[in-house]
């Protein structure tokens, strides 16, 4: 038997990390992942599934990613270390389940990418040229790795520049439907349209649902700065939840922003709804915004192409992936063979599969990782640790677990094939760790 120590890592020495975030800080890094691009892409989508009503499953999925941030606050606080979901499962069930779940968080990483490069390639860049979408999807994929590969302060510089752009259309969205509005060119009526003609209030809404969850991911990755917090228990809830609510604001707004200036349809129709409200309002040059989006759908994947290499390097040194992926540049000090191989797998996924899609797959394949936390909590509850934590009530975890359950029955089969071959594909890898795990010991 282990103990708890043993396990959790807390009567360790610290990991040699510099504790330098304060809650001000920890809450820009966090609202500035969550804030990112699905916005950008999806509202059009979410309006085709939900109707005019686009801001009611922002809000429903908001509410649901609450529950299981929840989790997270509890977790990180408890076990402030990295590793984030797949350490705690580690924790709660052994390496197996710990690796399937880091299995798919790098597996949602890369089809993120995915999805986002697809939605680079649509109305946004057409405002300047129209192109093949084979070749917009490898010169883009491409031209990211090689930021990528060319160091993390170059990337992180550049992420600085895109969240201040991208921050910035989202109020310029807001602000421009607003204008609409009162000059009497929108229809507030729309803001109530809840369904389709194929579907009813209640599934509409969770159909919507299913796609805005994408745009509030982002917030699970924060767990990895937590033990370079100064104070975690005190500030990473508070900066956490603070975030998302931020950004939860902010999306319904655009998305009634968006519904009330352009009528659903179009909007529907659209791979770059938010330059249709652009359009309406006038007077902004739609070059200018369609730059704006193009920069936050780039800057977006960027961020998650960074973790996805990171995380695949991490495995591999741990040896639960190929040690290949390991290589890094003799100079630069960049895991250039595993940011070669995410990105390959981004460019196979971007070819096979339409936005929508692969937005769903991600959701899918963090839902199977927002279970198993949800479930771990409740299972590392008889865990006790020396250090004061955040504490969720129990019903929350239960209820989010139980979220993930319902988000995923919405999921339409296809993605549901997709999602499970790649599952079928980590548990097999899994229990070939599990092993050498085993034999190591």
């Amino acid at each position: 038997m282990t103990t708890s120590a043993d396990r959790a890592g807390t009567d360790r020495p610290a990991p040699p990390l510099k504790k330098a975030l304060t809650t001000p800080l920890l809450y820009f890094f966090i609202l500035g992942d969550v804030l990112g691009a699905g916005v950008y892409v999806l509202v059009g989508q979410v309006a085709a599934d939900s109707g005019g009503a686009v801001w009611a499953p922002l809000v429903a999925a908001l509410c649901l990613a609450l529950l299981t941030a929840a989790a997270y606050a509890e977790l990180a606080t408890k076990y402030p270390r990295a590793g984030g979901s797949s350490h705690y499962a580690t924790v709660a069930f052994g390496p197996f389940t710990g690796f399937l779940t880091g299995f798919c968080m790098l597996a949602a990483g890369i089809v993120s990418v995915a999805a986002l490069a697809r939605g680079f390639g649509g109305d946004y860049l057409t405002e300047f040229v129209s192109l093949p979408i084979v070749l917009v999807l490898v010169v883009f994929l491409v031209a990211l790795a090689a930021l990528n590969a060319r160091g993390i302060s170059e990337s992180t510089r550049a992420n600085v520049v895109a969240t201040l752009v991208e921050v910035g259309g989202l109020l310029l969205v807001i602000g421009l439907g607003a204008w609409i509005v009162l000059r009497g060119d929108g229809d507030l009526g729309r803001l109530t349209d809840l369904g389709t003609e194929q579907a009813g209030p209640a599934s509409a809404l969770f159909a919507g649902a299913v796609l805005a969850y994408y745009s509030f991911v982002g917030f699970e990755t924060s767990v990895n700065v937590a033990e370079e917090t100064l104070d975690p228990h005190r500030s990473y809830p508070r900066a956490l939840f603070g975030a998302l609510l931020t950004a939860g604001a902010v999306y319904a707004l655009v998305g009634a922003a968006a519904a009330a200036a352009v009528p659903t349809a179009k909007l529907a129709e659209s791979s770059g709804p938010l330059l249709e409200v652009v359009k309406e309002a006038g007077g902004v040059p739609t070059e200018l915004f369609s730059a704006i989006a193009l920069v936050a759908v780039a800057n977006g994947a960027l961020l998650t192409g960074i973790m996805s290499s990171r995380l695949a390097y991490g495995m591999a040194r741990d040896g639960l992936l190929p040690g290949f992926l390991t290589k890094v540049l003799p100079g630069r000090r960049t895991p250039w063979a595993a940011i070669a191989s995410t990105t390959t797998l981004s460019l196979l996924l971007a070819l096979t599969g339409e936005v929508d899609t692969l937005a769903a797959t991600l959701v899918l394949l963090l839902l199977v990782v927002f279970f198993l936390v949800n479930v771990s909590l409740l299972v590392l509850r008889r865990d006790p640790v020396a250090q004061p934590h955040f504490r969720a009530p129990t019903a929350v975890p239960v209820l989010g677990a139980a979220s993930c359950v319902l988000l995923a029955t919405q999921i339409e089969k296809d993605v549901w094939i997709r999602g499970l071959l790649i599952v079928a594909v980590g548990a097999v890898l899994g229990a070939v760790a599990a092993v050498r795990a085993r034999r190591s010991r």
